[in-house]
Protein backbone atom coordinates (compact mmCIF):
# COMPACT_ATOMS: atom_id res chain seq x y z
CA UNK A 1 0.00 0.00 0.00
CA UNK A 2 1.63 3.17 -1.03
CA UNK A 3 0.03 5.82 1.79
CA UNK A 4 2.77 8.63 1.38
CA UNK A 5 2.92 12.08 -0.66
CA UNK A 6 5.48 14.00 -1.69
CA UNK A 7 4.50 17.62 -3.73
CA UNK A 8 7.28 19.56 -4.89
CA UNK A 9 6.34 22.93 -4.70
CA UNK A 10 10.13 25.38 -4.54
CA UNK A 11 10.04 26.95 -7.70
CA UNK A 12 9.97 30.42 -8.58
CA UNK A 13 7.57 30.26 -11.22
CA UNK A 14 9.14 32.64 -13.47
CA UNK A 15 7.00 32.20 -16.68
CA UNK A 16 4.16 34.09 -14.26
CA UNK A 17 6.24 37.01 -13.11
CA UNK A 18 5.16 39.62 -12.32
CA UNK A 19 2.57 37.69 -9.79
CA UNK A 20 4.82 34.87 -8.53
CA UNK A 21 6.92 37.50 -6.63
CA UNK A 22 4.23 37.65 -3.81
CA UNK A 23 1.38 34.40 -5.03
CA UNK A 24 3.22 30.84 -5.00
CA UNK A 25 2.43 28.94 -8.84
CA UNK A 26 0.81 26.61 -6.64
CA UNK A 27 -2.19 29.04 -6.01
CA UNK A 28 -3.22 30.38 -9.01
CA UNK A 29 -6.85 29.74 -9.51
CA UNK A 30 -8.77 27.02 -11.71
CA UNK A 31 -12.05 28.82 -11.28
CA UNK A 32 -12.10 28.65 -7.53
CA UNK A 33 -9.70 26.39 -6.55
CA UNK A 34 -5.82 26.92 -6.07
CA UNK A 35 -4.10 24.48 -8.94
CA UNK A 36 -2.50 22.61 -5.69
CA UNK A 37 -6.08 21.52 -4.26
CA UNK A 38 -6.31 19.87 -7.16
CA UNK A 39 -3.24 17.75 -7.48
CA UNK A 40 -3.47 17.47 -3.66
CA UNK A 41 -7.24 15.89 -4.20
CA UNK A 42 -6.00 13.12 -6.77
CA UNK A 43 -3.01 11.97 -4.02
CA UNK A 44 -5.69 11.76 -1.48
CA UNK A 45 -8.04 10.26 -3.86
CA UNK A 46 -5.38 7.43 -4.52
CA UNK A 47 -5.01 6.88 -1.15
CA UNK A 48 -2.23 9.00 0.20
CA UNK A 49 -2.91 10.05 4.06
CA UNK A 50 0.68 11.33 4.61
CA UNK A 51 2.22 14.77 2.40
CA UNK A 52 5.63 16.78 2.43
CA UNK A 53 5.52 19.38 0.88
CA UNK A 54 8.92 20.94 -0.28
CA UNK A 55 8.87 24.43 -0.52
CA UNK A 56 10.57 27.64 -0.50
CA UNK A 57 10.75 31.38 0.42
CA UNK A 58 7.56 33.03 -0.39
CA UNK A 59 5.71 30.07 -0.33
CA UNK A 60 3.83 30.60 2.81
CA UNK A 61 0.17 30.96 1.47
CA UNK A 62 0.97 27.16 0.71
CA UNK A 63 1.30 26.67 4.45
CA UNK A 64 -2.06 28.48 5.17
CA UNK A 65 -3.78 26.48 2.39
CA UNK A 66 -3.31 23.14 4.61
CA UNK A 67 -3.95 25.45 8.05
CA UNK A 68 -7.36 25.63 9.15
CA UNK A 69 -9.24 29.25 9.88
CA UNK A 70 -11.44 29.17 12.62
CA UNK A 71 -12.30 32.64 11.89
CA UNK A 72 -13.86 31.87 8.55
CA UNK A 73 -14.70 28.89 9.79
CA UNK A 74 -17.28 30.37 11.82
CA UNK A 75 -18.70 32.96 9.58
CA UNK A 76 -19.89 30.38 7.57
CA UNK A 77 -21.07 27.65 10.11
CA UNK A 78 -24.51 27.94 8.71
CA UNK A 79 -23.91 26.96 5.69
CA UNK A 80 -22.76 23.05 5.37
CA UNK A 81 -21.71 23.80 1.70
CA UNK A 82 -19.71 26.95 2.59
CA UNK A 83 -18.09 25.65 5.43
CA UNK A 84 -16.59 22.19 3.48
CA UNK A 85 -15.70 23.98 1.03
CA UNK A 86 -12.88 26.09 3.15
CA UNK A 87 -11.70 23.39 5.71
CA UNK A 88 -7.96 22.33 4.54
CA UNK A 89 -7.43 18.79 2.69
CA UNK A 90 -7.89 16.01 5.14
CA UNK A 91 -3.86 14.71 4.78
CA UNK A 92 -1.28 15.05 7.22
CA UNK A 93 1.16 17.65 5.87
CA UNK A 94 4.75 18.22 7.01
CA UNK A 95 6.95 21.06 5.31
CA UNK A 96 10.48 21.06 4.56
CA UNK A 97 12.25 24.37 2.72
CA UNK A 98 14.65 23.67 0.07
CA UNK A 99 17.04 26.68 1.04
CA UNK A 100 18.90 26.79 -2.22
CA UNK A 101 17.85 26.26 -5.34
CA UNK A 102 19.79 23.11 -6.05
CA UNK A 103 17.43 21.82 -8.79
CA UNK A 104 15.30 18.75 -8.94
CA UNK A 105 17.19 16.27 -7.82
CA UNK A 106 18.47 18.46 -4.44
CA UNK A 107 14.48 19.32 -3.84
CA UNK A 108 13.76 15.55 -3.98
CA UNK A 109 17.01 14.32 -1.80
CA UNK A 110 14.70 16.35 1.18
CA UNK A 111 12.17 13.58 0.67
CA UNK A 112 14.67 10.82 1.64
CA UNK A 113 14.30 10.61 5.46
CA UNK A 114 10.19 11.05 4.93
CA UNK A 115 10.26 8.26 2.11
CA UNK A 116 12.16 5.86 5.33
CA UNK A 117 11.42 2.58 3.50
CA UNK A 118 8.00 3.26 1.87
CA UNK A 119 7.65 4.12 -1.39
CA UNK A 120 6.34 7.07 -2.56
CA UNK A 121 4.15 9.04 -4.67
CA UNK A 122 5.26 12.46 -6.25
CA UNK A 123 3.62 15.04 -7.91
CA UNK A 124 4.76 18.44 -9.54
CA UNK A 125 1.82 21.12 -9.92
CA UNK A 126 2.60 22.23 -12.82
CA UNK A 127 1.03 19.01 -14.67
CA UNK A 128 -2.79 18.97 -13.50
CA UNK A 129 -4.45 15.19 -14.54
CA UNK A 130 -7.87 14.69 -14.80
CA UNK A 131 -10.18 11.11 -14.63
CA UNK A 132 -9.32 8.55 -14.36
CA UNK A 133 -6.51 8.99 -11.25
CA UNK A 134 -3.37 9.03 -12.75
CA UNK A 135 -1.46 8.53 -9.08
CA UNK A 136 -3.76 5.33 -8.84
CA UNK A 137 -2.35 3.92 -12.08
CA UNK A 138 1.09 4.19 -10.99
CA UNK A 139 0.33 2.41 -8.02
CA UNK A 140 -1.42 -0.08 -9.93
CA UNK A 141 1.85 -0.69 -12.23
CA UNK A 142 4.11 -0.59 -9.21
CA UNK A 143 2.18 -3.46 -7.34
CA UNK A 144 2.34 -5.36 -10.51
CA UNK A 145 6.25 -5.02 -10.95
CA UNK A 146 7.60 -4.05 -7.24
CA UNK A 147 9.79 -0.84 -8.56
CA UNK A 148 9.43 2.79 -9.60
CA UNK A 149 7.16 4.18 -12.14
CA UNK A 150 7.21 7.17 -14.45
CA UNK A 151 3.82 8.91 -15.91
CA UNK A 152 4.21 9.10 -19.50
CA UNK A 153 2.39 11.11 -22.15
CA UNK A 154 2.98 9.75 -26.12
CA UNK A 155 3.19 12.87 -27.79
CA UNK A 156 3.58 10.96 -31.16
CA UNK A 157 4.85 12.70 -34.09
CA UNK A 158 4.80 15.86 -32.08
CA UNK A 159 8.22 17.79 -31.13
CA UNK A 160 9.23 16.18 -27.61
CA UNK A 161 12.83 18.30 -27.81
CA UNK A 162 11.66 20.27 -25.08
CA UNK A 163 10.81 17.24 -22.21
CA UNK A 164 12.37 14.45 -20.47
CA UNK A 165 12.29 11.68 -23.23
CA UNK A 166 11.80 7.89 -22.29
CA UNK A 167 13.93 5.37 -23.30
CA UNK A 168 11.97 2.60 -23.13
CA UNK A 169 10.95 -0.63 -24.45
CA UNK A 170 6.74 -1.95 -24.23
CA UNK A 171 6.31 -4.43 -21.74
CA UNK A 172 2.66 -5.35 -22.25
CA UNK A 173 0.92 -2.61 -20.57
CA UNK A 174 4.11 -0.76 -19.47
CA UNK A 175 7.34 0.57 -20.46
CA UNK A 176 10.12 -1.08 -19.12
CA UNK A 177 12.34 2.19 -19.02
CA UNK A 178 16.02 2.03 -19.55
CA UNK A 179 16.86 5.76 -19.11
CA UNK A 180 15.37 9.70 -19.99
CA UNK A 181 17.09 11.94 -22.02
CA UNK A 182 16.59 15.08 -21.36
CA UNK A 183 15.29 17.73 -24.17
CA UNK A 184 17.20 15.91 -26.80
CA UNK A 185 18.00 17.95 -30.11
CA UNK A 186 15.22 17.32 -32.96
CA UNK A 187 15.70 13.99 -34.44
CA UNK A 188 17.72 12.26 -31.84
CA UNK A 189 14.72 11.10 -29.53
CA UNK A 190 14.61 7.73 -28.56
CA UNK A 191 11.08 7.42 -27.93
CA UNK A 192 7.63 9.70 -28.59
CA UNK A 193 7.04 9.29 -24.75
CA UNK A 194 7.78 12.20 -22.28
CA UNK A 195 8.00 12.22 -18.56
CA UNK A 196 5.10 14.18 -16.96
CA UNK A 197 4.84 15.54 -13.11
CA UNK A 198 4.19 12.24 -11.52
CA UNK A 199 6.27 9.66 -10.16
CA UNK A 200 6.64 6.89 -7.45
CA UNK A 201 9.59 6.10 -6.16
CA UNK A 202 10.83 3.39 -4.00
CA UNK A 203 13.40 3.74 -1.49
CA UNK A 204 16.55 2.89 -3.87
CA UNK A 205 15.93 5.39 -6.35
CA UNK A 206 16.85 7.89 -2.93
CA UNK A 207 20.12 5.44 -2.56
CA UNK A 208 20.58 6.02 -6.20
CA UNK A 209 20.16 9.77 -6.00
CA UNK A 210 22.36 10.79 -2.88
CA UNK A 211 25.20 8.16 -4.64
CA UNK A 212 25.49 10.39 -7.99
CA UNK A 213 27.39 14.15 -7.30
CA UNK A 214 25.55 17.60 -8.17
CA UNK A 215 26.34 17.83 -12.14
CA UNK A 216 24.78 20.68 -14.61
CA UNK A 217 25.92 23.67 -13.22
CA UNK A 218 26.05 22.40 -9.46
CA UNK A 219 22.48 21.21 -9.62
CA UNK A 220 21.07 17.90 -8.71
CA UNK A 221 18.94 15.91 -11.56
CA UNK A 222 17.53 12.61 -11.19
CA UNK A 223 18.43 11.29 -14.47
CA UNK A 224 21.46 9.86 -13.19
CA UNK A 225 19.36 7.99 -10.52
CA UNK A 226 16.83 7.12 -13.07
CA UNK A 227 18.95 5.52 -15.72
CA UNK A 228 20.62 3.74 -12.40
CA UNK A 229 17.29 2.14 -11.43
CA UNK A 230 16.65 1.25 -15.39
CA UNK A 231 19.93 -0.53 -15.54
CA UNK A 232 18.71 -3.01 -12.11
CA UNK A 233 15.59 -3.57 -14.69
CA UNK A 234 13.78 -1.92 -11.47
CA UNK A 235 11.71 0.94 -13.60
CA UNK A 236 9.13 1.02 -15.52
CA UNK A 237 6.70 3.92 -17.16
CA UNK A 238 2.69 3.34 -17.52
CA UNK A 239 0.98 5.64 -20.50
CA UNK A 240 -1.42 8.25 -18.82
CA UNK A 241 -4.85 7.58 -19.50
CA UNK A 242 -5.79 10.87 -18.00
CA UNK A 243 -6.39 14.10 -19.82
CA UNK A 244 -3.57 16.50 -19.21
CA UNK A 245 -2.74 20.19 -18.64
CA UNK A 246 0.57 21.76 -18.20
CA UNK A 247 0.00 24.86 -15.95
CA UNK A 248 3.77 25.58 -15.89
CA UNK A 249 2.83 28.18 -18.59
CA UNK A 250 0.73 31.19 -19.17
CA UNK A 251 -0.83 29.62 -21.99
CA UNK A 252 -1.18 26.26 -20.64
CA UNK A 253 -2.68 27.71 -17.30
CA UNK A 254 -5.49 29.57 -19.53
CA UNK A 255 -6.50 26.28 -21.06
CA UNK A 256 -6.81 24.46 -17.93
CA UNK A 257 -8.93 27.33 -16.65
CA UNK A 258 -11.11 27.34 -19.89
CA UNK A 259 -11.46 23.68 -19.55
CA UNK A 260 -12.16 23.50 -15.85
CA UNK A 261 -15.13 26.61 -16.56
CA UNK A 262 -16.96 24.57 -19.19
CA UNK A 263 -17.44 21.34 -17.38
CA UNK A 264 -18.49 23.27 -14.57
CA UNK A 265 -22.46 23.52 -14.57
CA UNK A 266 -22.52 26.74 -12.66
CA UNK A 267 -20.41 28.37 -15.33
CA UNK A 268 -20.58 26.54 -18.56
CA UNK A 269 -23.83 27.74 -20.19
CA UNK A 270 -22.76 31.31 -19.87
CA UNK A 271 -18.78 31.14 -20.59
CA UNK A 272 -19.46 29.00 -23.29
CA UNK A 273 -21.50 32.22 -24.53
CA UNK A 274 -19.06 34.26 -23.84
CA UNK A 275 -16.10 32.95 -25.64
CA UNK A 276 -18.32 32.33 -28.88
CA UNK A 277 -19.06 36.14 -28.64
CA UNK A 278 -15.46 37.17 -28.19
CA UNK A 279 -14.14 34.51 -30.71
CA UNK A 280 -16.48 35.95 -33.25
CA UNK A 281 -15.57 39.70 -32.72
CA UNK A 282 -12.26 38.69 -33.56
CA UNK A 283 -13.23 37.06 -36.93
Amino acid sequence: MVTKGVLVAAGYGTRFLPITRTIPKEMLPIVDRPAIDLVVSELIEAGVTDLLVITSRRKKALDDWFDRDPELEAAVADDPAKLARVMPPKVRTTFIRQEKMGGTGDALRLARQFAGNDPVLVAFPDDLLGQPNASAQLIAAHEATGGSVLAAADLGDADVSRYGVLDATREGDLWRVRGVVEKPAPGTAPSSLISVGRYLYTPDFFAALDARPPAHGGEWTPMDAMAALGAANRLVATVLKAPRWDTGTPLGWLQALTDAALADPRLAEAYAAWLRERLAARG
